[in-house]
């Protein structure tokens, strides 16, 4: 929604920040006995909301930076849910991101793991800079630099340099170390605390490429490994958002053309129709915006927010269909905004950011956790993971601009507009590793792979690249289905999935679900 506050200078943010990557991808030999010799301590989740009977809370303290322990340490929260059967060890789980925090994660999902506990304590993480762990914030806008009409691509870069600074001032030394590299470290030594000799992992989404980075760094102390809704390895930042918008773009076709084969679809009875309307809508709202409040109101880029969120889940598809006909009808968008969770503005009532915490290698309560760290931390961690940068003399290139421009709007008239800004989110700043890249023929156990045909987020395409850049120890399963990941949403993946994690069973040939 707009707002006449600081959120704008936030999501400028959003996209352009940066951090500094943490480069701890081959360091010297310091001491890390202190952390892998650590015991976990558990207690009572008495002040995580929602924990589920049973569920037991602690931290495992690593270091801010590997190759210099001494530095200082950054402590991260995790949350265990018990085996209840027979157990083989720990199953750590990362939800995604990057940004996604872990420990809620875990306890919105704990029964969607009840197979799974009977052979495995199920444990969840915020990783460092994300959640509770340190999170990494930009403030509350109050001292962001305001905002200069630049007139060429230097200034541009220099202006968002110079927003990255506040961002660092607020985050603390954890922004210079949030990279994928890092946390799969931190990984190793959870791995460590828990008492297990391998690491058993599932990864969805952002999480995928987590456990990949472990598989690279850490080979041979891999145990069962999911990777479900598989990102990329080796794809630059511009053509890797300009992949996911033809993902988000075959996820909205598939919506359309569901909805327009049910009897009332307000976008029109065939898909041909229903496609065009619903570009259309999106160009009504940015051209009349419907008001909620005083300086509040719902655009067509907040209904593009919503349906990129919406496609994830198919069961929210009839929810989605009413929800349009609702702004179509009456130009009401309440049951959009429920889609995503944002609150509802009462008449006249100002959106305003909430409290800025500085993190400082320590966990803070769930309510202190800053409103806007999950897309720092998400523009922080793909950056450090990402080697290239566009430069100004590129950015100055008018030829060069508009062609992706065009390249982003022919994947998607929808999202290509929406995203197009995304090719700067690290522009102008310093490289990150390119470690990510080099990772290719591991040598681990077997690894099962999910791709899902109707991902939004995470193309199928993903999953084959992924597969294949790991080699022939990775066992590619292909969900011919919708949604972003397909474990929560298939039961056929999870059985499949279950059935690895617990029994080391993947069979012979290829491995599918869904209509073959």
């Amino acid at each position: 929604m707009r707002t006449r506050c600081v959120t704008a200078g936030l999501a400028v943010v959003a996209l352009l920040g940066a951090a500094t990557p943490g480069t701890a991808t081959r360091p010297a030999e310091p001491d890390l006995t202190r952390f892998y010799a650590q015991k976990l301590t558990w207690s009572d989740c008495k002040d995580l909301d929602g924990a589920p009977e049973g569920m037991r809370c602690g931290k495992v303290t690593v270091p801010l930076d590997y190759a210099a322990p001494e530095k200082g340490t950054v402590d991260l929260a995790m949350n265990r849910i018990p085996a209840t059967g027979e157990k083989r060890g720990s199953l750590l789980v990362n939800f995604g991101g990057p940004g996604g925090p872990g420990v809620s994660g875990l306890v919105g999902s704990a029964k969607q793991f009840e197979d799974l506990a009977k052979g495995y304590d199920i444990v969840g993480f915020d990783p460092r800079g994300v959640g509770t762990s340190s999170p990494v914030t930009c403030g509350d806008g109050s001292d962001m630099p305001d905002e200069q009409l630049a007139d060429d691509a230097s200034a541009v870069l220099g202006q968002a340099a110079k927003q990255w600074q506040v961002c660092r001032r607020h985050s603390g030394q954890v922004a210079d170390h949030i990279g994928t590299i890092n946390v799969s470290r931190d990984l190793d030594v959870m791995r460590a605390a828990l008492g297990d000799d391998k690491l058993n992992y599932f990864g969805f989404s952002y999480g995928t490429r987590l456990g990949a980075v472990y598989t690279g760094q850490f080979p041979h102390k891999v145990g069962r490994m999911v990777l479900d809704g598989v990102d990329t390895l080796t794809e630059p930042m511009v053509e890797q958002t300009r992949v996911a918008v033809e993902g988000q773009q075959t996820a909205l076709d598939n919506f359309v053309t569901w909805c327009a084969g049910n009897a009332g679809c307000v976008l029109g009875d065939n898909s041909r129709d229903a496609k065009q309307n619903m570009a259309q809508l999106v160009d009504r709202l940015n051209e009349r915006p419907i008001p909620l409040g005083e300086d509040v109101e719902y655009s067509g880029e907040d209904l593009v927010n919503v349906l990129g969120q919406a496609l994830y889940h198919r069961d929210a598809w009839p929810y989605l269909s009413q929800a349009l006909t609702n702004v179509v009808a009456d130009r009401d968008p309440r049951a959009l905004l429920r889609l995503t969770g944002v609150p509802i503005p009462p008449p006249d009532e100002h959106v305003t950011p909430g409290p800025a915490v500085r993190g400082a290698g320590r966990i803070v309560a769930q309510e202190d956790v800053p409103p806007d760290n999950f897309g720092v931390a998400l523009a922080m961690v793909n950056c450090a993971d990402d080697p290239d940068r566009l430069t100004a003399a590129q950015l100055s290139d008018e030829k060069l601009v508009q062609s992706l421009v065009d390249d982003y709007t022919e994947a998607s008239p929808i999202f290509g507009p929406a995203r197009i800004e995304q090719v700067l989110l690290c522009a102008g700043q310093p490289k990150g590793t390119d470690f990510i890249r080099k990772i290719h023929d591991v040598d681990t156990p077997r690894i099962l792979l999910v791709g899902t045909r109707g991902d939004p987020a995470t193309p199928y395409r993903w999953a084959v690249e992924t597969a294949a850049r790991l080699g022939d120890r990775a066992v590619l399963l292909d969900n011919r289905g919708d949604g972003h990941t397909g474990y929560f949403s298939s039961k056929c993946v999870a059985e499949k999935a279950d059935a690895y994690l617990l029994y080391g069973e993947l069979g012979a040939g290829s491995l599918y679900c869904g209509e073959e």
